[in-house]
Order: structure tokens, then C-alpha cells, then sequence
């Protein structure tokens, strides 16, 4: 039994009727790169974290998450090229280090994008929701926030029970289902089953908007620079600049899913690293000239809203600006979530055609080449937890399950340099062993710098994982089957 769970498969299996269409160029991954990390990171999580975590010191923050991921890039990158495969993180780990290590990573990654695009469609409907009301159309809360409290008050008035005065205090106007929330995600999963070429384009096009606006913030910026606000530059010491790090990295997960889109790129041994690697590059720059701006022009302990970036313009007396940069939020947590939702549904495919998962989500529609019936069960499930789910307290999750594939990826660079020696690597990690340990062990810091109650959640969710393989996946794996 341990012999087949910890047996590897041959790079690029495929199955008849699950082909992708090869149509991506290397500016196509750059731009879902950059789709993908680009949005809340730098439109909320800045702000929250300067002022929580750590003060002006969020620029050393942003250093540290980009330097992890740089590391964790080039193993990616590495890969990405001799492994393909639309799987990521959980392909390379069924490549090199075996099946029960592979179905771990990719029950993380379906946490990570899941919950990740549902977060985030979360912030994007609180961004529609404030943009309305700047023009005088107000949502009603109930169809906008997620009150677990009016549920349960409402519920036990259904059944004619006394409500309890807690509840009844915290219930106040309601809020039973945050619909923004659940139709962009439905509106994305059409978008999606149309097509990868379709779907790249929209992307493309979200990436300049929200580049264009970044670029007017950071013009508009330069010219109210105030020293004085970087003093105390580390409020929150050492330790806040590493729980800011920890909290930010959910702007970075976006590079991963770039490797997803191995199977629908033209040239992937070419595309891949050029796509991974220039869009973290750009995108930590981004990050590190907006988080210095920002926290130089206002006190960082002011920041910690909703809308950091747009508040700061606001503060400044620019409200046009503050304006553009609402739209841009709104496009960039939109381009954000085509992003995830894709890298999602190529996890699921792959997971599927090893016979893990139910050979139903293998299939690809014969004309759009997307696998839709993945798609749109996902986009249901997803639309059904940002719509109905206060989702902030399961956030930090992504994280943690994010960092966890980042850490394997590194250790399956090394593991294959030795177990597989014959593969062909048309990129291969600089200063190897060095790059991939490091990125190990920042992985593993800023996973020991989050809470315990994300350990315990994450630890819950492995052990669902490991029931969910014994019962179904080790019975149906194509290798057990073998």
C-alpha cells in the first residue's frame, strides 16, 4: 500500500477527450501573472497591514514575502518547463515525490484558490457597493453583507422561538446573502467555459486599467511626500514586520497559477519561466513603491480601512483620483478572480485525469477545449460561499495553504534533481541547492509567524483531505489502478 501511494507518474500523461488547446504566448502569462497578483494586496491588504503589523516597515514586508517567492519562482519556474502539465504545485509533487504527497498539495491548492477567489469576491462587492452610493444608489444590506446573527435571529423567529438578547443585539439591520458576491462569480464562470483565449484578453485588458491607475496614484503621490510619517519607521519591531509579511503574502499567490496554464501555452518550456518570473518581478516592484508612497503620505495608523489606497487620495483632496482608483480596485480584484478561479478548475482537471478526484471533471467541452462542467460546479460552489459566508475568519488560510505547496515545490526541485536526473530542463534554478532551501525556510518562517487557530484549521482540513483519499482517491488513482 505505502508502494503505491509514494510512486511517481510519467511527466505529461494525458487521456483522450481531457485535451487543452495550446494558444498562450509568453506576454499572455506575464499579464495572467500580473492579473493574478495585482489586486487585493495592493487596493486593501497594504493598508490594513502598515497599520495593524508594521507601520512604514510594510516596505521591508513586502521585501521579505517577494524574496520568498522569488526563490519558490525559480523552483516553479524550473518545473513548470521539464514537468508541465496543468496542475502546478500538485503535478510536480505526483512527478517527484509520489501520490499521497501530491494529493496533499493539491487539497491545499483547491483550499487556496476556493477560498481565495470567494475572499476576494467578498472585497469586490464591498468596492460595487461604496462605488454605488458615491452616485446615490444605495444596496440594501441585506442583499450586500452576510449577518450571521439576522440569520439565526430570523430563523428562530420562523419557528416561533424567543430570540436570545446576544443575538439580538449583534443582529441589527440584517444581512442574509452578499449577492455581488455570488453573480460576479457566476458572471466569471461563463467568461471562463467560453474559452482560454476569450479569457485571456478580458485579463489583458483589466491589467492595463489597473496598471494605468496604479501609475496615476503613484504620480499624483510623489508630489505630497512627507518624511516625517516614516518616523517611527518600526512601530510594531521585527516580529510586526514578519506578521505584516505573513498577511501580505496573499498578494503574492497569483504567480502560481500562471504555472496552471502549462498545457494551453504555445511554447511552455520558453513561456513558463519568462511568465513567472517577470510578472513577480514586476509585481513586487509595484508593491514596494506603493506601500513606501502610501505610507509617506498619510500616518500609516490611518490606513486601516477598506480602501487604503483611494482613502489616501481622498485625505489629499483628490477626489477624481480616489475615484479611478475605486474603478481600478473594482477591475483589478475582478481580474484577480478570473485568475484564481481559473488556476482552480486546471487543478481539478488535473486531478481528475489521475483518477483522484471523479473522472467527470476530466472531460473538456469538444469546442470551447475548457473544461466546463469543472467550471461551472466550482463557480456554483464558490458563489454559494461568498454569498452566504462571512468569509474573513477563514482568509488566513490561503495563506497557510499557499505556503505549504510553495515549501514542497522547493523540496521537489531537489528531490528530482536526484530521482530523475534524465528529465530534461530547459530552465534549471541558479545556485542550486541554495535557492531552493532558502525558499524552504522563508516558506516555513512566515509559516510559523501565523496564528495557532490557522494551524488548528488548516491541520482539520488536511486530516478531511487524507479521509477524503482513503475513501475515494487511493481506490482510483490510475496508479493504483496500474
Amino acid at each position: 500500500m505505502l508502494r503505491t501511494w509514494f510512486r511517481t507518474k510519467a511527466v505529461g500523461e494525458e487521456r483522450e477527450g481531457t485535451e487543452l488547446r495550446r494558444c498562450l504566448t509568453a506576454t499572455d502569462l506575464v499579464f495572467l501573472g500580473i492579473g493574478g497578483i495585482i489586486g487585493a494586496g495592493i487596493f486593501v491588504l497594504t493598508g490594513v497591514a502598515a497599520a495593524k503589523d508594521a507601520g512604514p516597515a510594510i516596505v521591508v514586508s513586502f521585501v521579505i514575502s517577494g524574496l520568498a517567492c522569488a526563490f519558490t519562482a525559480l523552483s516553479y519556474a524550473e518545473l513548470a518547463a521539464a514537468v508541465g502539465g496543468c496542475g502546478s504545485a500538485y503535478g510536480y509533487a505526483y512527478a517527484g515525490l509520489g501520490e499521497i504527497i501530491a494529493w496533499i498539495v493539491g487539497w491545499d491548492l483547491i483550499l487556496e484558490y476556493g477560498v481565495a477567489t470567494a475572499a476576494v469576491a467578498i472585497g469586490w462587492s464591498g468596492y460595487v457597493r461604496d462605488a454605488l452610493a458615491s452616485v446615490g444608489i444605495h444596496l440594501p444590506a441585506a442583499l450586500t453583507r452576510v449577518n450571521i446573527d439576522a440569520i439565526a435571529a430570523w430563523a428562530l423567529k420562523a419557528i416561533h422561538h424567543p430570540v436570545p438578547a446576544a443575538i439580538a443585539a449583534k443582529a441589527g439591520s440584517g444581512g442574509f446573502v452578499n449577492l455581488p458576491a455570488a453573480l460576479i462569480i457566476l458572471m466569471l464562470s461563463l467568461v471562463l467555459a467560453s474559452g482560454v483565449r476569450q479569457s485571456a484578453a478580458i485579463n489583458g485588458l483589466m491589467v492595463l486599467v489597473k496598471l494605468a491607475v496604479i501609475a496615476i496614484f503613484v504620480g499624483v503621490a510623489a508630489f505630497h511626500v512627507r518624511p516625517g510619517y516614516w518616523h517611527p519607521f518600526m512601530p510594531f519591531g521585527w516580529p510586526g514586520i514578519m506578521r505584516g509579511a505573513a498577511l501580505i503574502f496573499f498578494a503574492y499567490i497569483g504567480f502560481d497559477a500562471v504555472s496552471t496554464a502549462a498545457e494551453e501555452t504555445q511554447d511552455p518550456q520558453y513561456a513558463l519561466p519568462i511568465g513567472i518570473i517577470v510578472s513577480l518581478v514586476v509585481c513586487t516592484i509595484i508593491y514596494i513603491v506603493v506601500s513606501g508612497l502610501l505610507t509617506s503620505i498619510v500616518p500609516y495608523f490611518t490606513l486601516d480601512t477598506a480602501s487604503p489606497v483611494a482613502r489616501s487620495m481622498l485625505v489629499l483632496g483628490h477626489p477624481l483620483v480616489a475615484l479611478l482608483i475605486g474603478v481600478g480596485a473594482i477591475v483589478g480584484l475582478t481580474s484577480v478572480m478570473l485568475v484564481l478561479f481559473y488556476g482552480l478548475t486546471r487543478i481539478f482537471l488535473s486531478m481528475a485525469r489521475d483518477g483522484l478526484l471523479p473522472a467527470a471533471f476530466a472531460r473538456v467541452h469538444p469546442r470551447t477545449k475548457t473544461p466546463v462542467r469543472v467550471i461551472l460546479i466550482c463557480g456554483v460552489f464558490m458563489a454559494l460561499i461568498a454569498g452566504l459566508t462571512p468569509i474573513a475568519y477563514v482568509a488566513e488560510l490561503v495563506n497557510i495553504g499557499t505556503l505549504s505547496a510553495f515549501t514542497i515545490v522547493c523540496a521537489g526541485v531537489l528531490v528530482m534533481r536526484y530521482t530523475r536526473p534524465e528529465l530534461a530542463r530547459p530552465f534549471r534554478v541558479p545556485a542550486s541547492p541554495v535557492v531552493p532551501l532558502l525558499g524552504m525556510a522563508f516558506c516555513m518562517y512566515l509559516m510559523l509567524s501565523l496564528p495557532l487557530l490557522t494551524w488548528l484549521r488548516f491541520v482539520i482540513w488536511l486530516i478531511i483531505g487524507l479521509f477524503v483519499y482513503g475513501l475515494y482517491g487511493r481506490r482510483h488513482s490510475r496508479l493504483a489502478q496500474a
